[in-house]
């Protein structure tokens, strides 16, 4: 999985990206089912971002290899696969409200677009956005009593 997995710094914030190959690591393959492999690795991740006071955004990505279902497209599968580890997360570790915003890219986003079919370009993020100030600068106030 280590392979699969890349981390960058972006204007939003920590980018974790998490890639496919041609045989599939995170999801099964066409489909919005997060493999094994892939469930124990989202679990993991959320049980550590969950102790995190940022919020997260989570983005969907395909190929550009036309997906051949009825009424199903890469938009589709993308934005699903984007809401499964988003859903997968919250049951496992994120606060609640702790993702903010879900995205769905289909081809539009290419992570290697020298190669628009690559199975690298199969992939979903987590976006852990930067804290702003007023956050940082107000710690959580007690409740009041009624």
């Amino acid at each position: 999985i280590k392979d699969h997995v890349r981390m960058t710094v972006t204007g939003e914030g920590l980018r974790i990206e998490m890639s496919e190959s041609e045989k599939g690591v995170f999801f099964e393959s066409g489909s919005a089912a997060p493999s094994e492999a892939g469930a124990e690795f989202i679990v993991m991740l959320s049980n550590e971002l969950g102790k995190l006071p940022n919020q997260l955004l989570l983005e969907g990505h395909s190929d550009a290899k036309p997906f051949k279902a009825a009424g199903y497209t890469n938009w589709e599968l993308s934005a699903d696969r984007a809401n499964a580890a988003r859903r997968l997360m919250e049951e496992n570790g994120l606060r609640e409200r702790q993702v903010v915003q879900v995205r769905g890219f289909a081809d539009r986003q290419l992570r290697n677009p020298a190669k628009p079919e690559d199975a690298s370009n199969r992939r979903i993020s987590i976006i852990v956005k930067y804290l702003d100030q007023k956050h940082e600068a107000q710690p959580a106030s007690p409740k009041k009593a009624r």
